[in-house]
């Protein structure tokens, strides 16, 4: 079956769709645990997981849409995951990475869309070297592994969570909300981010596009018409974290886990389905849900 033009899934990666050893958060008799599948290797060292029977369905939606991984992981770091698809090595036509920072086409970064960006990123907030020498300053090296920045575009910490201080992530949220920027905390990573860099600025790109070229029939293209959306054409989402929020509110349905940021908080919207699934099973939920909507027509 072929895609169908009109109907964009996008879905982020970590603890929504693939799920680290630590994050699968497994119950019931080992016995009876789902099989998993390997989606990515990293220092030749499986680390992230779907089970098989959210990979089967997996392959049968990328036929039936047009599937759109939406991840805060840089360019190289969604490399190297591996979905399954309906051949060996097919990787999404279309890829958001950095937060929205990056917008791969057929995998090659697209250079219309860096350029918007960076307009816009220069046009709001602080600067990056502001917020990262404040990270230097405040993230005590007792209880931070890394620090890193990511595409030149934001900043993040790999902390022991349990040893955060009490107070220390509102106040970090505070003083960067002043300057324009957003905090999340997804697992061990604490996230300082542009608010002007969201996934959904990128998705309205790509729907703009998928719209153009089903109504052209020739591939045509939409430049960089950030925000751009064909009414023709609806929107499905998922993802678990306060930098996922937006994504959610922008699609014409969305589902968020029983796990992760937004769950925690009690965060849900008008078009969002809170799963009670935790874990690699709200993974199963998640893709479950997609097909399921997508063949509703």
């Amino acid at each position: 079956m072929t895609a169908r033009q009109n109907v964009v899934v996008a879905s982020d990666l970590d603890r929504t769709l693939i799920y680290s050893g630590r994050a699968l958060a497994l119950s019931g008799p080992d016995r009876l645990a789902p099989r998993l599948l390997s989606v990515e290797v990293h220092d030749a060292k499986p680390l992230s997981f779907m089970t098989e029977r959210a990979a089967r369905m997996l392959v049968e939606l990328v036929r039936e849409a047009v599937f759109v991984p939406v991840t805060t992981r840089t360019r190289t770091q969604y490399e190297r995951v591996n979905l399954p698809g309906p051949v060996d090595g097919w990787r999404p036509p279309y890829a958001i990475c950095a937060n929205g920072g990056r917008l791969l086409v057929d995998g090659l970064p697209d250079p219309d869309w860096d350029a918007a960006v960076a307009a816009r990123l220069a046009a709001t907030g602080v600067a990056l070297g502001e917020v990262v020498d404040h990270l230097a300053r405040c993230a005590d090296p007792e209880w931070t592994l890394k620090r890193r920045v990511a595409e030149d575009l934001f900043a993040y910490l790999v902390v022991e969570r349990g040893q955060l201080p009490d107070g220390w992530l509102a106040e970090l949220t505070g003083w960067c909300a002043e300057r324009g920027w957003t905090v999340s905390l997804q697992g061990r990573k604490v996230y300082a981010v542009p608010a002007a860099l969201t996934k959904s600025a990128a998705l309205a790109e790509v729907v703009g596009r998928v719209g153009a070229r089903a109504g052209s029939g020739v591939g045509a293209r939409v430049g960089s018409r950030v925000g751009a959306r064909v009414g023709a054409t609806s929107v499905l989402a998922a993802g678990d974290s306060l930098l996922d929020a937006d994504l959610l509110l922008a699609a014409d349905q969305g589902w968020r886990p029983g796990h992760g940021e937004l769950a925690d908080s009690g965060w849900t919207g008008p078009k969002v389905t809170a799963l009670v699934e935790t874990g690699v099973a709200a993974g199963e939920e998640i893709v479950r849900s997609f097909l399921a909507r997508v063949r509703e027509g």
